[in-house]
């Protein structure tokens, strides 16, 4: 059986379990849409309707990411893109909310179009895609959706999967179906992984071994651009965090971690009575809960929105963070930072960010989604990994009494940063491959 027809079978047989899944699914997404907001502002969008693209006089690039982790991830591709190709229209997709928000937010003067990304409906799919009429797509990490992918392979336009990485959870979930995801991985022109085990674990999986490429992850690649000591002081005088308190920052919290963090706070404060905790939960939507938390165990707490009623002189011993966009400058702010999502099991975030600013690192034992970056900075000695209450309390304390092996692990944490740049170059070149300046 050719290649061809095989792949046909597939798509036929994945639309067919689609539909039916859709049948129970697609009722449940209108419904939200009628009382969440999130859904309410994409499922439409997502299913096509309504939907205009813009004009151009060239076929434009098309660059996807998932939601606010992959367009922070994007943004140095994104920017390198455009300087690259000048002249060609450049449009960015997004599948959530708040990754919306966020794109609008860091990328629109580098890009032509935002837009939400299809639901995977055949339908829906073709009328986006007939839209955009693509000259390359460009995917960033996730996301991986096989209708889009036959269509885009029907009409012969390239898909590059740059940043790949593979979780656990992902590799158990292709592996399971490595028969159907053979066919998938076979509709991309290139896969550009992170490190060599995300190509092993890829090609485990079923991607043709030729078209995978290890560059290395773009997240290193971000531009230091230095916050001034001026803008710092502002945005800790608008907290009301006094000049003599020390900040530990809690960045990407999620439920269950705030608990964590109320013991730990609890007991560091018994000690050292000149710290500040902020946190800044994943999704923003949870600060009134996390609020009340730390209010409740008697700690003055407020929200950023409530900071300005504050009175003259009162420092709040808790602020929690409800606003889109802020963690970057938060890090900058941090004496000592705490990646989320890494005492749960929720795989971590990105503990570059922090990196970013030299400051010393702390996370919990689920890093699975950033295992290569966790591990060289624990190795450089720019982060201390915690299994939990207990030795989170020690690293925090040690570093709270030792201000010299603060600054050090803050430093070796930015020699990581900075001595892994190259993966945007590296993707570029891949990507040139099948676009022509």
């Amino acid at each position: 059986m050719s290649r061809s027809r095989n792949s046909e079978r597939v798509r036929h047989f994945y639309n067919i379990l689609f539909l039916l899944g859709g049948g129970f699914v697609l009722p449940v997404l209108l419904a939200q849409a009628l009382t969440l907001k999130k859904r309410r502002a994409t499922v439409l969008k997502r299913l096509g309707a309504g939907f205009r693209a813009p004009r151009f006089d060239m076929r434009p690039i098309w660059i996807h990411a998932l939601s606010v982790g992959e367009v922070f991830a994007s943004v140095p591709l994104v920017r390198r893109i455009r300087r690259s190709y000048s002249d060609r229209p450049v449009v960015f997709s997004v599948s959530t909310m708040t990754g919306n928000e966020i794109a609008k937010k860091l990328l629109s003067r580098d890009v032509d179009h935002i837009f939400y990304f299809p639901y995977d409906f055949i339908w829906s799919v073709r009328r986006v895609v007939d839209g955009i009429d693509p000259a390359i797509f460009v995917l960033v990490e996730s996301d991986i959706w096989p209708n889009f992918l036959f269509e885009l392979k029907k009409r012969e336009v390239s898909a590059v999967l740059v940043n790949g990485r593979m979780s656990p959870k992902s590799f158990s979930g292709y592996k399971a179906l490595s028969f159907f995801m053979r066919s998938v991985f076979s509709t991309m022109s290139m896969i550009c992984v992170q490190s060599p085990t995300d190509a092993k674990l890829f090609q485990a999986v079923g991607a043709p071994a030729d078209r995978i490429r290890v560059t290395g992850n773009i997240k290193f690649d971000h531009e230091e651009q230095a916050i001034l000591d001026d803008e710092l002081g502002r945005l800790r005088q608008s907290m009301k965090i006094p000049a003599h308190c020390r900040i530990l920052l809690a960045g990407s919290t999620h439920e269950g971690e705030e608990e964590i963090l109320l013991n730990v706070f609890s007991q560091l404060r018994k000690r050292f009575d000149d710290i500040v905790l902020l946190v800044v939960p994943r999704n923003p939507d949870r600060a009134p809960a996390v609020h009340d938390l730390f209010a409740s165990s008697g700690w003055s707490t407020a929200v950023t929105d409530d900071m300005e009623n504050i009175p003259p002189g009162v420092v709040i011993d808790v602020i929690v963070v409800d606003t889109m966009g802020m963690l970057r400058q938060l890090y900058a702010l941090a004496d000592i930072s705490f990646v989320g999502g890494s005492l749960v099991k929720e795989g971590g975030h990105n503990p570059l960010e922090p990196a970013a600013f030299a400051k010393p690192i702390i996370f919990g034992p689920d890093m699975t989604d950033f295992p290569w970056i966790a591990e060289m900075l624990t190795n450089s000695g720019g982060a201390i990994q915690v299994k939990g209450v207990g030795e989170f309390i020690e690293a925090a304390a040690t570093l709270l009494a030792d201000s010299g092996r603060a600054r050090l692990m803050g430093e070796q944490a930015f020699s990581v940063f900075q001595n892994n740049k190259g993966a945007v170059d590296r993707t570029l070149e891949v990507i040139q491959q099948f676009l022509k300046p």
